[in-house]
């Protein structure tokens, strides 16, 4: 009876440990496809695209599953956060950039829902991107 109970710990353990890897396997996938995302932005410098590498970024992170989501949710917010604050400091309080944060936040959200992301692609935005 002990070896039983001591097999089933053991393997109730393994396996938090197995799904903890794998969140953790997840956000850092996630991460980087939010960061290839944002190098894609600046490499394409195109006029009204970033609403679309937002919606990119955060949809192919979702993709790697609910690390990725979460990993997608945090970079998300830490930049519009950080956002806001440059922007006090910048224009004080002013409600400067406030709608844009909104529309940036909206596209994230996007993504993160699984919607296609090319809703919000540029028209003439190079097919590489």
């Amino acid at each position: 009876m002990k070896l039983f109970t001591g097999l089933i710990l053991c393997s109730l353990v393994l396996g938090v440990h197995s799904r903890w890897f794998s969140f953790l396997g997840e956000a850092y996938e996630g991460a980087k496809d939010m960061w290839r995302a944002y190098s894609d932005m600046r490499e394409a410098n195109y006029k009204n695209s970033d609403k679309y590498f937002h919606a990119r970024g955060n949809y192919d992170a979702a993709q790697r599953g609910p690390g990725g989501v979460w990993a997608a949710e945090v970079i998300s917010d830490a930049r519009e956060n950080i956002q806001r604050v440059t922007d006090l400091f910048r224009h004080g309080d002013s409600g400067h950039g406030v709608e844009d944060s909104k529309a940036d936040q909206f596209a994230n959200e996007w993504g993160r829902s699984g919607k296609d992301p090319n809703y919000f692609r540029p028209a003439g935005l190079p097919d590489k991107y």
